[in-house]
């Protein structure tokens, strides 16, 4: 019984898949497992893993609720472009002369520069939320006009250009470390635990399920479901955002052509593998989490083993076809006939 449980947990096959992947890690690269502190802070290839997961699985954290209300956003990645843009384009940094040292300061304070950010990446997802709950455009298209127009607008910003932060505290946010670990996963960590207490200690993460599960008969329950459908666009753009100022710091530049660059599909995809159905209803935040563990994982390990980049590209459509079919309805109808049929 105990055993029928644990393979039936929504979390098994996503913690399974990762597991597979890290034992192939521990056969085909040499020290994969090691952990070494430098200077107070620990190195290693699972560290380097998890820090540079940080963006995706904030960008997967925030597909998760809008997937789970039926609709998707395939803007995040222009909305990452914005967030660093602006945040790099206001911090900058010009060099000064302090007691004989030249130092860069920032053009903007920091705080107001952050501020200036995340605002722009909650305008994002306000523009998002109205034209898929005010207006009723289907998901798809509506995130699609912001996929197009945002990163055009980024560029616009920089003219075409890469921007260049100068300023070293900016750096901390996504190079940076505290106790010993990347002070990405702090923010990562404050983000899904903020969330998941929010859904878990309230009803809102019922509401989103009601209304992922049938949105007419949630709105006749009495919620507000154009509500709802608003606040999990500007959330998910909110992760956008702070996904993108982690990545601007981490690079300590604003790329508005390649930043967040197809984050949105990986991020769908991990929402995906995490177990969560795209036609909406029952979600999972902790297999969102392992779902973008997964891909980075994945990703890593086709290039230590010294595979062509473009085999990653191959790997992840074989995923997305794999994890599609496994939750059609009338492909589960045929393996369940085939079996009997065996039987």
């Amino acid at each position: 019984m105990r055993m029928h449980k644990l393979l039936h947990h929504p979390l098994f096959r996503p913690l399974a898949a990762l597991a597979i992947l890290l034992l192939i890690d521990l056969v085909m690269v040499p020290g994969f497992f090691h952990l070494e502190i430098k200077d107070g802070h620990l190195y290693g290839s699972l560290i380097d893993i998890a820090n540079r997961a940080a963006p995706l699985i904030l960008a997967a954290i925030g597909m998760t609720l809008v997937i789970a209300t039926r609709g998707i956003d395939i803007s995040v990645g222009a909305t990452v472009a914005i967030s660093g843009t602006v945040a790099a384009m206001l911090i900058g940094g010009t060099m000064v002369m302090q007691n004989g040292v030249p130092e860069y300061v920032a053009n903007t304070p920091m705080w107001l520069a952050l501020a200036a950010a995340l605002g722009a990446a909650l305008l994002c997802g306000a523009w998002n939320g109205a034209l898929v709950a005010g207006l009723g455009l289907q998901p798809i298209v509506a995130t699609l006009i912001l996929m197009v127009a945002g990163r055009g607008l980024a560029q616009l910003f920089t003219d075409g250009q890469i921007i260049t932060v100068y300023y070293k505290p900016f750096f901390f946010l996504g190079s940076g470390y505290l106790f010993g670990l990347p002070f990405s996963l702090y923010i990562v960590a404050a983000v899904f635990i903020v969330t998941a207490l929010l859904l878990r200690r309230t009803a809102l993460g019922l509401f989103i399920q009601s209304v992922g599960i049938n949105p007419v008969a949630a709105r006749l329950a009495g919620l507000k479901t154009a509500v709802l459908i608003f606040f999990v666009y500007v959330f998910c753009s909110a992760c956008a955002g702070v996904a993108g100022l982690m990545i601007t710091s981490n690079i300590k530049s604003a790329d508005a052509n390649n930043a967040g660059l197809l984050l949105e599909l990986d991020a769908i995809l991990a929402v995906t593998l995490g177990g969560t159905s795209l036609a909406g209803g029952k979600f999972s935040l902790a297999g969102s989490v392992i779902g973008a563990l997964i891909i980075q994982t994945l990703t890593y390990t086709i290039y230590s083993i010294g595979l062509p980049p473009e085999v990653n590209m191959v790997v992840k459509s074989v995923v997305v076809f794999l994890v599609c079919v496994s939750q059609s309805s009338e492909f589960k109808n045929m393996w369940r006939r085939s079996v009997r049929g065996n039987a």
